[in-house]
Formats: structure tokens, sequence, C-alpha cells
């Protein structure tokens, strides 16, 4: 290419770019969520995601009220399209289940913010 960059370059470019801000969203986020995380997984995650791609959040917080709030705060910001609200607990049991569901959102996911 003339300018020198990859296709695959310019699209690790984008994808760090995009990782970064939403990066940066998610942190501002967990400020007012004492004890909450906010993970990132699907194709974004992964880093097969295409234009067409959405984000994916799981919203994880110490009890599903607290969680299902913080799944609130992230769509009211726009933050991403899904969230799934887990409890930690439930998380933590999702996470090392045998399900192959949660087995590859546990092994892609991608921490954004801990508060």
């Amino acid at each position: 290419m003339a300018s020198g960059k990859t296709v695959a370059e310019i699209r690790q470019r984008k994808r760090e770019q995009r990782l970064s801000r939403l990066q940066a969203k998610a942190k501002q986020l967990i400020d007012s969520h004492p004890g909450g995380s906010l993970w990132l997984f699907g194709s974004l995650a992964r880093g097969d995601w295409d234009a067409y791609s959405d984000v994916d959040m799981l919203a994880v917080a110490p009890t599903p009220v607290e969680a299902d709030q913080l799944a609130d705060a992230v769509l009211s910001q726009q933050l991403a399209d899904d969230v799934i609200a887990l409890c930690t607990s439930e998380w933590d049991r999702r996470a090392a289940s045998k399900d192959p569901y949660w087995q590859a959102i546990s092994r892609d996911a991608r921490c954004l913010a801990k508060g």
C-alpha cells in the first residue's frame, strides 16, 4: 500500500482506538458504582469485529440490584448495545462453569473498568 499501512495494521489501530474510548468511558461510569466492573466480550473483545459488530458488555456488581443499575447506566450512556447484568458471585460461577457459552465469554472477556 502506498501509505505503508496494511489493512491488518489499520484494523488493529482502529480497534485500539475504539477500545481506548470504551475504557475511558467505562472508567468514568464505574466511579459511581463502587465494587462494580465492566467487561467487554464478543467480537470486539476477541478482535474479529467488523463495521457491523455491536458492543457486548457484562455489568458485574456485588448484588443483582447493583448489577441492574450498572447495566442501566451503561445503556443510558450508550456505552454498549447489549449488556448482561450479573452479581459478582453469579459471574464467578458462570465463568467457572462447563457451559460452552460462558466458557467462551470468560475466555474472551476483557475488563474495561473495575471499581
